[in-house]
């Protein structure tokens, strides 16, 4: 889709936006929903209130921003792009909801999730280093099998690493804040790690799991 293409689609749903040099900045007081487009031109800011509903897009151009920002408690500024099958790594997720991505299978190296709510990535099945989760809360990364060194959990909330299977020496669990921090390790241990019975009493779980992918124990 041209930049000109979308602006028309922009007028046709009277969703207000402003040109700032390259950008075409969606400045809406309400959510935005644009289900049936199938593609986005480069340099789109979405600084609208509360949602973004784009579920037929399968692919995000360069420089795109998803800067929405929630006002309810049902919809605190969410992104769903439930279709999408490839992501660039200069996307940028300040949203203040959560991120659907559940049909991405891989990642880019270098994304950074800043978003405040969850991030739904169900079908993923590769993940690069150099991959940061900062948002608050969950993480959910169902279908993964490894994790490579670099990659950084940042986020307040849990980690759902279910199909895991492998660990390398080098990832790091700082997950945790005000919410829950469990880590789900299902095919590892048997459920969340924090209930293992490997635990040992009186040593922070989390601390023993890191000191534990350190020395290679999960490295197959």
């Amino acid at each position: 889709m041209t930049r000109e293409e979308f602006i028309k689609v922009l007028e046709e749903n009277k969703y207000s936006y402003e040109i700032e040099g390259d950008k075409v900045v969606i400045t809406y007081q309400w959510g935005v929903k644009l289900n049936s487009i199938t593609s986005l031109p480069p340099g789109v800011e979405f600084k609208n209130r509360y949602e973004v509903s784009l579920k037929s897009l399968t692919s995000l151009p360069p420089a795109v921003v998803f800067n929405n920002k929630g006002g309810t408690e049902k919809d605190r500024g969410k992104v769903d792009l439930k279709s999408l099958t490839f992501l660039p790594s200069d996307v940028i997720f300040k949203n203040e909801g959560y991120v659907n991505l559940e049909s991405l299978t891989s990642l880019p190296p270098d994304v950074v999730f800043n978003n405040k709510g969850s991030v739904y990535l169900e079908s993923l099945t590769f993940i690069p280093s150099g991959v940061v989760f900062k948002n608050t809360r969950d993480v959910h990364l169902d279908s993964l099998t490894s994790l490579p060194p670099g990659v950084e959990f940042k986020n307040r909330g849990n980690v759902d690493l279910r199909s895991l299977t492998s660990i390398s020496p080098g990832v790091e669990f700082k997950n945790g804040g005000y919410l829950s921090q469990n880590i789900s390790l299902e095919s590892l241990v048997g459920g969340m790690f924090e209930d293992w019975s490997g635990n040992i009493e009186g040593i922070d779980s989390k601390r023993l799991l890191n000191s534990m992918i350190s020395k290679g124990i999960f490295k197959r």
